[in-house]
């Protein structure tokens, strides 16, 4: 394992270590004031909604009474000038709890229903920004709604959220809790290293797991090289409140979690423990760990199909892709996959898997229905994650070593586009209301592209 364990080590540059060492008073003011700014921008939207909404009711009131209009005419009206609102209002930086629950938020599974012109096959990916500053992101996901979050490990001990269509920073939230205030009796405040994250079934809440516990109680932190045998502390997936942006729910779970994903009927979150050899299976409902599904050495990637019916687990140090019947927990296994299967996608039809293999560079597509590979791509060198266009035509990988984005057709697995990232891009994800693929570089931005 010892030539795994460079390809895995945790990547730090000079640059981090010295952001890392920046005051924390003036941390906590940029905080303070971005904090301010948000509620500003909050009451803003309050009084527009309350100004249009006095106006509808005007004009309805207007169109009844007008000897030239009609109820019917009026409604329609009325009707036009909410609809566009409402448009107007996902897009914003604070989406009512309404509009998110209503969102599909995965943004791993495709959705072709939603998607209109030209295949994303067709596109091209061209850069239109790059975020930096006190960041080092480890991936990047969308909310669906109007939201990226960033996890900056334990680098910066912080998750980042942006604005998706300004790439404005709205929020930088701490990984720092207090485990006796979320129910853990005896426990004291602490700090993580958010790690990877997934959006809940009904778009209201993030989950983002914890590589490592840093405090009292917590002495055997996580590392890359280790097994069960190890003694490594267990950790948390903290659920954060998209609409607040803040931590909401702490949930226990094995040791180094990486990769975690939701059930589309929303009864589970999956959570993939790279030390402990094993899945985590938590109860949504009852916010606690209710099955441990053990694996095997080094899980990762997780995909999840669209009945809820099968999870899928990249098993690093197998070369095969657990599955796991969620009705019963039954496990068994599509073998040969090939060398480190770590990221997963399911097809939005539920008929294949695509499987990054980090040691290969290249990317397999499985047929579900013969549990087989049926193609093989090579992507580039250390291909790590990877994102489905909503409509499937496409897939856009990150290639770690290579500093580049591949983007491949899922028809015939091939290499459409190539473009180049910042150092060691690691994660990514496809923001379909803006159509914009967000890329994680460890090394310390996140580089958007537009699909045009």
């Amino acid at each position: 394992m010892t030539g795994q364990s460079r390809r895995y080590r945790t990547y730090r540059t000079e640059a981090l270590e010295s952001r890392e060492a920046a005051p924390t008073a003036d941390r906590r003011s940029r905080r303070a004031e971005r904090r301010r700014e948000l509620r500003r921008r909050r009451l803003l939207a309050l009084g527009g909604a309350a100004a249009l909404a006095v106006a509808v009711t005007v004009g309805l009131v207007w169109g009844l009474r007008s000897p030239t209009g009609s109820p019917g005419t009026a409604a329609a009206d009325s009707h036009g000038g909410g609809g566009g609102d409402s448009a107007a209002a996902v897009a914003s930086p604070s989406p009512s709890p309404s509009a998110a629950s209503s969102t599909s938020p995965s943004p791993e599974a495709g959705d072709s229903s939603t998607w209109s012109g030209p295949p994303s096959s067709k596109l091209r990916l061209e850069p239109v920004h790059t975020i930096t500053g006190a960041i080092s992101p480890k991936s990047v996901v969308s909310t669906q709604n109007g939201r990226v979050f960033a996890q900056n490990m334990m680098y910066n001990h912080t998750i980042t959220v942006y604005d998706a269509e300004t790439y404005e920073l709205l929020e930088t939230i701490p990984d720092t809790v207090d485990l006796a205030e979320f129910g853990f009796e005896g426990e004291a405040s602490v700090q993580g290293a958010p790690v990877e994250a997934a959006v809940s079934a009904d778009g209201r809440s993030m989950y983002v797991s914890q590589y490592s516990m840093y405090g009292p109680g917590y002495e055997h932190p996580g590392d890359d090289d280790l097994g069960p045998a190890s003694g490594v502390d267990p950790s948390y997936v903290y659920r954060v409140s998209i609409p607040d942006l803040r931590v909401e729910e702490v949930i226990k779970v094995g040791s180094v979690p990486k990769f975690l994903a939701t059930t589309p009927d929303g009864k589970y979150l999956l959570v993939s423990n790279w030390v402990s050899w094993d899945v985590s299976i938590v109860d949504v409902a009852k916010g606690r760990q209710v099955h441990v599904t053990d694996v095997g050495a080094y899980p990762r990637g997780i995909a999840i199909d669209s009945k809820s019916k099968y999870a899928y687990i990249g098993v690093m140090g197998s070369g095969s892709i657990a599955r796991i019947r969620l009705s019963d927990f039954h496990l068994d296994w599509i073998r040969n996959v090939g060398s480190e299967p770590r990221h997963l996608c399911v097809s939005s039809d539920d008929r294949w898997l695509y499987a990054t293999l980090n040691m290969e560079g290249a990317v397999a597509k499985v047929d579900l229905q013969t549990r087989s590979v049926v193609q093989k791509v090579r992507s580039g060198e250390l291909s790590r994650s990877m994102v489905l266009a909503p409509d499937d035509a496409s897939l856009c990988v990150v290639n770690y070593n290579e500093n580049t984005v591949s983007k491949i057709r899922t028809t015939d697995m091939k290499v459409i586009q190539k473009v180049d990232t910042n150092a060691h891009p690691v994660g990514i994800t496809y923001d379909g209301a803006t159509r914009t693929v967000w890329v994680a570089c460890y090394s310390g931005s996140i580089m958007v592209f537009k699909d045009a």
